[in-house]
């Protein structure tokens, strides 16, 4: 298991790879807010670990090992904010909550959250997500 941050790293830098085919020092910077000494640094971390293929000066790849971790990490994240924006969690909270949750929960509630997730799916029952909505805005007053 990897920490927090490791993982922060990696999902940011497939995501923008996903985009642009290779991530920049700049460009991680940038998304997570932090210096690029400091995003350098982790860099030569995560190329220690061999998660990464970091050239100085150059961009930064995954290797099939941090792709596999970012893939997983994406998927906890993605599953937390559907799961909040089924419950009517404005999109900005439910990306924020998503980030802070995806690194606490157990491989086993993901995949039931997963689970859960797929089997409410509001394309599947607008009329209960309707209902729900309806629900909340009722119970506001």
């Amino acid at each position: 298991m990897y920490s927090q941050a490791i993982e922060d790293y990696l999902e940011v830098i497939l995501g923008i790879a996903q985009k642009k085919g290779h991530a920049r020092t700049k460009d991680i910077s940038s998304e997570l807010g932090i210096s690029s000494p400091s995003v350098t640094e982790m860099l030569r971390k995560l190329d220690e670990k061999d998660l990464v293929d970091y050239k100085r000066y150059g961009g930064v790849t995954l290797t099939t090992e941090g792709e596999k971790i970012a893939k997983s990490v994406k998927k906890r994240h993605n599953t937390i904010r559907k799961l909040l924006r089924i419950i009517q969690v404005s999109d900005k909270t439910a990306e924020k909550d998503a980030c802070r949750i995806e690194h606490e929960l157990s491989p086993e509630t993901i995949e039931q959250l997963k689970r859960f997730v797929d089997f409410i799916d509001p394309s599947k029952h607008p009329k209960l997500i309707e209902d729900f909505r309806s629900y909340c805005e009722n119970e506001a007053h």
